[in-house]
């Protein structure tokens, strides 16, 4: 029996996905719930299990392609032992999906068995399943290396799109023989010394296809700054009460054993602000024609991983305690770069926070996340000269930029915002007030 396989509909209003790695081939044999297809979503890699137990017919669609739901991804003939006397042959829920960013761990354990057949026909051409980015396994895939051969930087050995960069410049001359043999070529027909300087040239360009998590967030910048009017502030807060608190703070957060970090304060004062300036906690509904204010608080904290950017959402942040706050940004943070994060964690934010000043910046103008009125980007805390009764003092200095939909938010609405935000900022203390 020929069974058609669907890409389901995910959940949270997902319509479409892009085929990031085919896990199979046709005339591989299969079992029900395999991993067979990694897809990416608007955020989040989804690894789709098989609905039966059977053989690769033919695979439908080709890597790189972006597919709505319900298009037929491939087909299998069935096991005839394994056919029920009734089946459902759509997946209809992203509940049997198995959620966690990267393509690899989840077909381990059948590799290990020796479900999986192996995807070359030369023995042993893939031994084991390394842990690799998409982008980083395709590249290796182009360019005829084996993954397997190299030595991954990334978390837990994960190899990056870096690290076969790297394998690529240390590819030997033999490696290449098409290249070698057209210079060759060319130098007989033209009478000149048989080596030439072709073998000897770097290589000027490379391209890499624009895939997965990379073209999502492409597509969601160009989508931002096509739709969205933005014009962004640049202040700078007195942090000495910030540090002060954070420090009197830190012996408490340690006995819980939690990382205290000036971010959760931060967020404490930005949720305060927010609830007295719905305006900027709100966002347009296009097929309406309304506006939106949302009395939830839901903050999406911009987290680099090895593959780009992702955005998880610290949920009902006006309900937490500092330390609350704290934990729940260490866990996400970790579930992020170790791509472990659900699909609901990367879901419905309300404002979102970029903190580059992790990485040295001051100054930015960050780009609204679609969806959203604004967004608060945090520059690194140095000390810098502050004029302070009409002399000068060395003091911890905090540079917030803060971008708007000009749609919503006009400048003295924005400048409002931004004047009770250095406040709280500057009086943290007034945080403690509100424990919740």
């Amino acid at each position: 029996m020929i069974v058609p396989f669907h890409l389901p509909d995910l959940g949270e209003g997902i319509t479409e996905a892009e085929i990031v790695q085919w896990l199979v081939k046709p005339g591989d044999q299969v079992t029900q719930d395999q991993a067979v297809v990694a897809v990416q979503t608007d955020k989040a890699v989804v690894e789709l299990p098989s609905p039966v137990a059977g053989t690769i017919v033919e695979l439908s669609v080709s890597e790189g392609e972006v597919v709505a739901v319900k298009t037929v991804l491939l087909t299998l003939e069935e096991a005839e032992e394994k056919r029920p006397a009734a089946r459902t042959l759509l997946v209809s829920s992203a509940a049997n999906a198995v959620t966690h960013q990267t393509i690899l761990p989840a077909i381990k354990t059948n590799l290990s068995n020796g479900v999986h057949k192996e995807r070359d026909a030369a023995p042993a051409a893939y031994p084991r399943r390394v842990l690799a980015t998409p982008v980083a396994r395709r590249m290796a895939k182009e360019f005829g290396i084996d993954i397997a051969t190299i030595s991954g930087t990334g978390h837990a050995g994960r190899v990056r799109t870096e690290d076969v960069q790297q394998a690529i410049a240390h590819m030997n001359a033999p490696a290449q023989p098409a290249i070698a043999q057209i210079a060759t070529t060319a130098a007989r027909q033209t009478a000149m010394p048989a080596k030439t300087k072709i073998e000897e040239e770097p290589q000027e360009e490379e391209r890499i296809p624009l895939r997965g998590l990379r073209r999502r967030i492409a597509e969601n910048m160009v989508r931002s700054v096509s739709t969205i009017p933005q014009v962004s502030s640049l202040i700078e807060v007195d942090a000495t009460g910030l540090v002060a608190l954070r420090k009197s703070l830190l012996p408490l957060a340690e006995a819980e054993g939690i990382k205290l970090s000036y971010l959760p304060m931060i967020i404490k004062a930005l949720v305060q602000t927010l609830q007295q300036y719905p305006m900027i906690n709100a966002t347009i509904d296009e097929g309406t024609q309304e506006i939106v204010l949302k009395h939830y608080y839901h903050i999406g904290i911009a987290t680099a991983t090895s593959d780009g950017l992702l955005v998880p959402v610290l949920r009902h942040a006006d309900q937490l305690t500092l330390l609350e706050i704290a934990r729940e940004i260490t866990r996400l943070a970790d579930s992020g770069r170790e791509q472990k994060l659900k699909l609901e964690e990367l879901r419905g934010s309300t404002f979102t926070i970029s903190n580059y000043g992790t990485v040295g910046g001051f100054f930015t103008t960050p780009i609204i996340n679609p969806g959203e009125a604004g967004i608060l980007g945090l520059g690194r805390i140095t000390k810098r000269p502050w004029v302070v009764d009409d002399h000068i003092e060395v003091r911890p200095v905090l540079p917030l930029s803060f971008t708007a939909d000009h749609r919503l938010i006009d400048g003295e609405l924005a400048m409002r915002f931004l004047n009770t935000l250095i406040e709280l900022l500057e009086q943290p203390q007034r945080l403690l007030l509100h424990m919740r």
